[in-house]
């Protein structure tokens, strides 16, 4: 019985009550208690939580900013956009192509883009990262850890030309009208 007790009252050293840690480093920096907010989205007055399409809104927006960016998303995202941008009434997405791992202080993007032909892809690319981090960070106050840019596809001059002919009529290579 002599044991338990003493376990029970190491136990009870071991672990401090609550909010013992609080008056302990009280008392470490001089009594006075000092709280900081450990990220501008939590404070002493209460917190403030983000939706993920509100940062997928705003990375969407300032990658779509960057010159030599032509559309966002893969294939099959821009085929859906195209089909809901034509529908009465609805709203252009904004998000499309963006997705993001979003914590309680930090979040992660990633983007699917088309570039433009002609312009370097890695510069694009820096200039994607430097304007989704600064947008976000500055909209949200999220600390952004990354952004990785996946480029789908080069948009080439000549796939403006060929859509533009969609009234059925077919081409030759020196562009006359075949019968």
């Amino acid at each position: 019985m002599a044991e338990d007790q003493s376990t029970a009252a190491r136990r009870v050293a071991a672990v401090p009550a609550p909010g013992a840690d609080r008056t302990r480093q009280a008392e470490q920096s001089g009594g006075a208690e000092t709280s900081r907010p450990t990220s501008p989205l939590q404070t002493d007055l209460g917190n403030t939580s983000i939706a993920d399409t509100v940062v997928q809104k705003i990375a969407g927006i300032a990658a779509r900013e960057v010159p030599g960016v032509y559309a966002m998303g893969n294939a099959a995202r821009r085929a859906f956009d195209q089909l809901t941008e034509r529908i009465p009434g609805s709203q252009t997405n904004a998000s499309g192509g963006v997705s993001i791992e979003k914590g309680e202080k930090q979040t992660a993007i990633d983007v699917t883009v088309v570039v433009e032909y002609g312009a370097s892809i890695v510069e694009v690319s820096n200039t994607i990262r430097r304007n989704i981090i600064s947008a976000v960070e500055r909209a949200t106050g999220l600390e952004v850890i990354e952004v990785n840019v996946t480029v789908s596809d080069v948009h080439l001059p000549t796939d403006d030309d060929s859509s533009d002919s969609s009234n059925g009529a077919k081409t030759s290579s020196t562009g006359t009208e075949l019968e």
